[in-house]
């Protein structure tokens, strides 16, 4: 049951896909950026593909999905109570409670159980920051959503495979200086490695975030693809970009 009371900041609302998908954003907390339209679109969950999101937000990553194939259930899952309450109205004010199911949960909780069995593929877009590294954000939603507060790399990769159907997928968008992080333990959860793909802000930055998927109980061999610019020389977004944006 959705409570609009307990969305205690000034509400921002903002349209993708030329106005057919309306995401309603606190203004003061944590919001969206460019990663998480980068993550829905290399996810590429498939017509009839039982899907993950953990740490939700606002819920763009299970919306975007969602719009983009609409034959897909996804479970978008959210710890912090404003936020999935946020990701509930959106749900709603895009008609997709047929497809979108939030669940309001520490992802460590999870069990297949709770997603009617194991998933085909898990999503996620984690905090980038160990926990006491750099400066802690004084808005609690954005520090969650930025440092290992609530869950840290360890655990989400473990709930992935633990929610995962043998094959399944886990894609996710991750600091690029943590890199070898994420493939040592992934491997050592057993979700191989299979894809890696830079991101970077325009043709002469270094690569600030990868693009990582990995298959469950899957045999060795990984692709290494072209980078993503995100900006041009004009300081626009890219081609490519401009492309995840449309219907």
């Amino acid at each position: 049951m959705m409570d609009e009371k307990r969305i205690k900041g000034e509400v921002t609302v903002d349209t993708f896909f030329d106005g057919r998908v309306r995401v309603r954003q606190d203004r003061a907390g944590y919001r969206f950026s460019i990663d998480a339209v980068v993550l829905a679109h290399h996810a590429r969950a498939h017509a009839g593909d039982k899907v993950l999101d953990l740490g939700t937000g606002c819920g763009i990553v299970s919306l975007v999905m969602a719009y983009r194939r609409p034959a897909v259930a996804v479970y978008a899952v959210e710890v912090q109570g404003e936020l999935a309450e946020l990701a509930r109205l959106n749900v709603a004010d895009n008609q997709m409670q047929d497809r979108i199911t939030v669940l309001e949960t520490d992802m460590n909780q999870l069990q297949p159980s709770m997603t009617s069995g194991p998933v085909d593929l898990v999503v996620c877009n984690p905090p980038y920051r160990r926990r006491g590294s750099g400066r802690i954000n004084p808005n609690r939603q954005r520090a969650v959503a930025r440092h290992e507060i609530k869950v840290n790399l360890r655990e989400i990769i473990q709930v992935a495979r633990r929610m995962l159907n043998p094959g399944g997928r886990f894609v996710t968008i991750y600091a690029a200086q943590r890199l070898t992080d994420i493939l040592t333990r992934m491997r050592h959860e057993c979700l191989e490695p299979k894809f890696i793909r830079t991101v970077h802000a325009d043709y002469q930055a270094d690569a600030k975030l990868v693009i990582v998927a990995g298959t469950k109980e899957a045999r060795p061999g990984l692709k290494l693809a072209s980078p993503l610019f995100l900006y041009d020389e004009n300081g626009d977004y890219t081609a490519e970009v401009q492309q995840m944006f449309k219907p």
